[in-house]
């Protein structure tokens, strides 16, 4: 079983340059992959999103890569047109606002448009440069996504543990319904007829009523769907919405159980069932 939510972070470095990669997970219904590239490397998109959609079924992923150059060529164009335009504006408008002052370089080269610094990006160079980083950070996101989901299997057999037991006990009390149901109506008859009770008559109301509330049925397949969970916890894999479905199937058990219950030892036993099954539901949000 897996986590949904995940950390790595690794930093690397060459001659020509230097970078960082962090990849984040958190829950989400389906894979939603959101990565940040700088702008010239935005062809490698693709190949980091195959990587991750490869090893990752469910859950938000996003990844975020920085890249520095440390050495390098680099192409460097004036637009001398565009300065010297700029230039003659400036001294016409110190002119017109009556301002003594002249014009700096440092007042030409924070106007738009006057330098330009163009880098040959080689993409298949940077793509040898990074993926090998990439793919080591994204092993340890994976393995703090299986991390997560073997503490999360654990808490999650705690919980069926104590289902279990409550099962044991409602088994014990479903033994004693029928003496129950007995007990009942023949008390109810000596109420309304004392002095003709037919013990036939008890008898079959009797049997009448065990039909109607047993909940042996319900134990079974209640037990079923536990041993099911638990075969699921081992599994490798995205089994989070296989495991959902049967906590849905172990809710209508226990549901049901609850609406046919006239012992109150019962009523206790289903009350706890349901706080044990909603703790599950809640660890299960964090399972791919």
């Amino acid at each position: 079983m897996t986590g949904m939510t995940g950390y790595a972070y690794t930093e690397f470095q060459s001659e020509e340059r230097s970078g960082s990669v962090e990849i984040k997970g958190y829950n989400n219904r389906y894979l939603d992959v959101a990565v940040n590239l700088p702008g010239r490397l935005s062809p490698l998109e693709p190949g980091i999103r195959e990587l991750v959609s490869q090893g990752i079924n469910r859950g938000r992923v996003e990844v975020s890569v920085r890249v520095r150059e440390l050495a390098g060529s680099a192409e460097i164009t004036i637009d001398k047109t565009l300065a010297r335009t700029y230039v003659a504006g400036l001294k016409e408008l110190a002119h017109t606002a009556g301002i003594d002052d002249t014009v700096t370089l440092s007042d030409v080269l924070s106007l738009e448009g006057v330098l330009s610094i163009d880098r040959s990006v080689d993409h298949d160079e940077y793509a040898a440069f990074l993926m090998p980083h990439l793919q080591n950070a994204f092993e340890v996101f994976c393995e703090a996504r299986q991390a997560e989901g073997a503490a999360v299997a654990r808490m999650v057999e705690l919980q069926l543990q104590a289902i279990d037991a409550l099962v044991s006990s409602l088994i014990e009390h479903a033994a004693r319904l029928e003496a129950h149901i007995t007990t009942t109506i023949r008390a109810r008859f000596e109420e309304v007829v004392p002095d003709a009770v037919d013990d036939s008559r008890i008898l079959g109301e009797t049997a009448v009523l065990l039909v109607k509330y047993s909940i042996q049925e319900e134990l079974d397949r209640l037990r079923f769907h536990l041993d099911s969970c638990r075969k699921l916890l081992s599994e490798p894999g995205a089994v989070g919405k296989k495991l959902d479905f049967l906590c849905q199937e172990i809710g209508r058990e226990i549901n049901t159980i609850g609406s046919k219950s006239i012992i109150p030892e019962i009523n206790s036993c289903v009350v706890d069932a349901k706080n044990a099954l909603e703790n599950i539901r809640e660890q299960l949000r964090n399972v791919e």
